[in-house]
């Protein structure tokens, strides 16, 4: 009783918060709705989202969409914590240690531009086109924004700080435990969070190019096979995916950081 009346007034604001953009996508479907229906958009190529709704009940209601949703998370996920916990080991590596960054920092210029689609076919070609692709695809794209706030982070913590934990005797490995890291978080975190959107992209990418499994392939094989109404479903399977793991992810990110003003209930 008494969380919910201390959690009642944030939730309530949240709704408030997010009612106009609800709103905007309502209006967006009855306007969709009604511009099929009077023939202003073709049905061949946008069916009213009424049909559309129609399709994606009969996936929910008979499970079918468990196991390619199912895939996708797994391909994601196993993507974003290794390209996660690479970028962090190394964004800490190149932001404590010189000699570590004038070793790296080259390579990651050189790299980093790149877009990450464009690696997937050379990747195809050494890894073949299973599970090892497309989770190297994925750990790609996530490394370079979470290496890069990583570094950003550790190099701009306060020196004051760092003085005062070499006058106490502090480690360098106690140091970045408990001083380095800590400072470095919301830097960290904002680096991962645009590191989920771009997982998704490239889990989705991977498996549209392999052609095996997930809601990538179902998506492509969907227009391939002109089931307009069935692709369109599986797309908002898609999006409301990613919705749920940045929702998530700002949930994790608010207990983490919890002492931040802006994150207090």
């Amino acid at each position: 009783m008494i969380c919910w009346t201390r959690c009642w007034p944030a939730m309530s604001r949240r709704l408030v918060a997010a009612l106009p953009g609800l709103v905007v996508l309502a209006l967006i479907l009855a306007g969709l709705e009604v511009a099929v229906n009077a023939g202003w958009i073709r049905r061949a190529l946008m069916p009213p989202p009424s049909a559309i709704g129609l399709v994606l009940w009969d996936l929910l209601e008979s499970g079918e969409f468990a196991a390619p949703l199912l895939a996708t998370m797994k391909l994601v996920f196993s993507g974003f914590v290794i390209g996660s916990a690479i970028g962090i080991a190394g964004g800490v590596a190149m932001g404590w240690f010189p000699a570590a960054y004038r070793l790296l920092e080259p390579l990651v210029e050189l790299v980093r531009p790149i877009p990450k689609a464009a690696l997937v076919p050379p990747l195809m070609l050494f890894l073949g086109i299973g599970e090892t692709m497309k989770i190297t695809s994925v750990s790609l794209a996530v490394l370079f924004p979470v290496l890069v706030n990583t570094l950003q982070g550790v190099r701009g913590v306060d020196r004051m700080m760092l003085d005062a934990a070499r006058t106490h005797g502090w480690g360098t490995r106690h140091t970045l435990w408990h001083l380095v890291l800590p400072a470095a978080l919301p830097f960290i975190l904002a680096g991962m969070r645009i590191s989920l959107g771009l997982a998704l992209v490239l889990a989705v990418l991977a498996e549209m190019l392999s052609g095996q499994g997930g809601l990538g392939f179902l998506i492509l094989d969907m227009q391939r096979s002109f089931l307009i109404r069935q692709m369109y479903a599986w797309l908002v399977i898609l999006a409301v995916l990613g919705l749920a793991l940045n929702t998530l992810f700002l949930l994790a990110e608010r207990r983490a950081l919890h002492w931040q003003p802006a994150n207090r209930p």
